[in-house]
């Protein structure tokens, strides 16, 4: 919370130059997305930022300043969101259903970046599969993947949601 103190104080004093995304580029809605399911256990550790830029990276094939633009568009968005909507309508209108389920093993990945999985964190990407039309089977099939992915996580069975 003190980060995002500086950060907003930072950001008043300092012109920054303009991002080179718009509000609705749906990257931005996926970084939100992202940023928000960092921030569902209370805590962002930098395990998470790092696998947020590596699976940023790879998927819009951004690097050095684009990269750190596009984050900072999506932290600027996520800070300004009440809800997962926003993002959710957005991208369900702009994905189709294999790039949804593609995005939610990307958030399920960011959730097991930091070595944790908390019921806050599920709850997040609950809501966010449930909002994009993704089914709770297709859900926990991303979330299993994503925990075999890894290191230190057990092959998880069953539905145990």
């Amino acid at each position: 919370m003190f980060e995002r103190f500086q950060e907003f104080l930072h950001n008043l004093t300092q012109d920054h130059p303009k991002s080179g995304f718009a509000p609705d580029d749906p990257r931005v809605a996926v970084a939100a997305l992202c940023i928000q399911v960092m921030e569902a256990d209370g805590k962002i550790e930098n395990s998470e930022k790092k696998r947020l830029r590596k699976l940023l990276k790879e998927q819009y094939g951004l690097e050095g300043r684009k990269l750190d633009a596009l984050i900072a568009a999506g932290e600027e968005a996520e800070s300004e969101a009440v809800d997962y909507y926003r993002f959710t309508s957005d991208l369900k209108r702009h994905l189709d259903s294999a790039q949804r389920l593609e995005l939610l093993g990307i958030l399920w990945d960011i959730v097991y970046a930091d070595g944790e999985r908390s019921e806050m964190e599920d709850h997040a990407i609950w809501r966010i599969a449930d909002l994009m039309g993704i089914s709770d089977r297709e859900r926990i099939m991303k979330r299993q993947e994503a925990a075999a992915r890894a290191p230190g996580f057990r092959v998880e069975t069953g539905n145990d949601d």
